[in-house]
This record gives C-alpha cells, sequence and structure tokens, in this order.
C-alpha cells in the first residue's frame, strides 16, 4: 500500500481499505454499500485520535504521519512526495509545508472534509 494510502486509510477508517483492491472478485463487489459515507470530518477523525493534542498534524506533515502511525522519516516523505507528484522534495520547511497541504488537499478529493485553511 502507498504512504498517500496509508494516511488515506487511517483517517477514513475501513471505507478506504474497501475501495483500494482493484482485482477484488465480483462476488465481493456487494460492500459497495460502504461507499454511501462519501464524506468524512477529517479534523474530528484526527482530534479523536489519542494524542493528538500533543502533535501539531494541522500543519506538520511529520506530526500528521505520526499522528495516523506511519515513521515520519526523511526517505517516506520523500516517497510520499513522489507519490504525490512532487519529484524534486528535498525534506525543508518549505517542502513539508508544501506536502502537508497536498495531503489534505487529496484527502479532501476523497471524500474527506477538510478546512480550507489547512490544504491551501
Amino acid at each position: 500500500m502507498s504512504i498517500f494510502g496509508k494516511i488515506k486509510s487511517a483517517i477514513f477508517g475501513g471505507e478506504a481499505k474497501a475501495a483500494e483492491p482493484e482485482a477484488a472478485p465480483v462476488a465481493e463487489a456487494a460492500p459497495a454499500a460502504r461507499a454511501a459515507i462519501t464524506e468524512v470530518d477529517v479534523t474530528a477523525r484526527l482530534n479523536s485520535i489519542p494524542g493528538s493534542d500533543k502533535l501539531n498534524w494541522q500543519s506538520s506533515i511529520v506530526d500528521l504521519m505520526k499522528l495516523v502511525q506511519i515513521d515520519a522519516s526523511y526517505e517516506n516523505r520523500k516517497a510520499l512526495a513522489q507519490e504525490l507528484g512532487n519529484a524534486s522534495y528535498a525534506g525543508s520547511a518549505e517542502d513539508n509545508i508544501a506536502l502537508h497541504k497536498r495531503v489534505m488537499s487529496e484527502i479532501a478529493a476523497n471524500g474527506g472534509i477538510v478546512p480550507a485553511e489547512l490544504k491551501d
């Protein structure tokens, strides 16, 4: 699973896991009923994770990754940036801010309700 896929799965829960298999047998198409939940309040979901009050996940990609229990190493952040189209990620503060905004924008594009200040 991609790093973004892991983040998305942590936020959306079972809905994201159900949508990921691409070669699922026809018999498994029935769980599409889960797709009825198309929007997730990302702020509420992340704030409900124990320890969220001790992390600055709203603006830090490192803290966001830590909150959803993903290794926030430079290598993983670089891989995440590349997944999302930034081949020139160098790990600077500006890169990390841009990566966080990109992740939040992608979460919003996938059905997450994300406040504008987190993605712009």
